[in-house]
C-alpha cells in the first residue's frame, strides 16, 4: 500500500519539497515491499522494545556486567540517551512539528498497536538509539561494535512500522550523535583519562 503523500502542513516547513519528495518515495517504498511475516515480527517487536528507552535500559545493564569499562559505556550511554530524549522530545518536535505516515497506509503486520501521537519530527526513538550507542563508542569502540547495529535496526524499525519519515529518522540520528558529541566535550571519557 502507497503512504499518501503528505500535504505541506503534514510536514516541517523547514524541509525543501525535494526530501518530502524523497520520503514520500522511501515511504511507499518500504509499506509497498510484500509483508514478510519474520521480518515484520521482528521489526515490531525491536520498535516496541525500545519505547521509552526500555530496550536501551537492559542493554546498559548487559554492558554494565562486563566490567569496569562496561559500565562507563553505560552511565554515558543512558546520560546522552536521557540528553538526546530532552533536546528530540521537548525542544525539537514542539519546534518543527510534522504529521507522521498514515497508520492505515502501512500493512496490517506492521502496524503498531498504539500509533504515536506527538509529532513526527524528529524521530525520539532514533535519537535515543543514536545518542546510547554514540555514547557507548565514546567509551568502549569495541563495545559499540555491537550496539551499533541494534541502534541502526530500532532506526531503521521506524521506518518499517510506519511511524516517521526518513527525514524523522535521519534528523532523530543527527540529535543523538550532537548530544554524545556534546556530553565528550563536557565530561571526558574514562579512556582518555585512563
Amino acid at each position: 500500500m502507497p503512504l499518501r503523500p503528505p500535504s505541506s502542513s503534514d510536514t516541517p516547513s523547514i524541509l525543501p519539497r525535494s526530501i518530502l519528495a524523497f520520503d514520500q518515495q522511501v515511504g511507499r517504498r518500504i509499506n509497498g515491499s510484500t509483508p514478510r511475516a519474520r521480518a515484520d515480527r521482528a521489526l515490531l517487536g525491536l520498535s516496541t522494545s525500545a519505547n521509552n528507552g526500555l530496550l536501551w535500559y537492559a542493554v546498559a545493564a548487559g554492558l554494565a556486567l562486563t566490567g569496569r569499562t562496561g559500565r562507563r559505556a553505560a552511565v554515558r550511554g543512558l546520560l546522552s540517551l536521557a540528553g538526546s530524549s530532552a533536546v528530540a522530545n521537548l525542544v525539537a518536535k514542539p519546534i518543527f512539528g510534522g504529521h507522521r505516515p498514515v497508520a492505515a497506509d502501512v500493512p496490517v503486520a506492521r502496524q503498531l498497536k498504539v500509533f504515536p501521537q506527538s509529532a513526527s519530527f524528529p524521530s525520539g526513538h532514533t535519537a535515543s538509539a543514536a545518542a546510547f550507542a554514540s555514547g557507548v563508542a565514546i567509551e568502549s569502540p569495541a563495545l559499540a561494535v555491537a550496539v551499533v547495529p541494534i541502534a541502526a535496526a530500532v532506526g531503521y524499525s521506524r521506518l518499517h512500522v510506519g511511524a516517521h519519515w526518513l527525514s524523522d529518522v535521519v534528523g532523530g540520528a543527527l540529535i543523538g550523535v550532537g548530544v554524545a558529541a556534546a556530553g565528550r566535550i563536557l565530561v571526558r571519557s574514562g579512556r582518555a583519562r585512563s
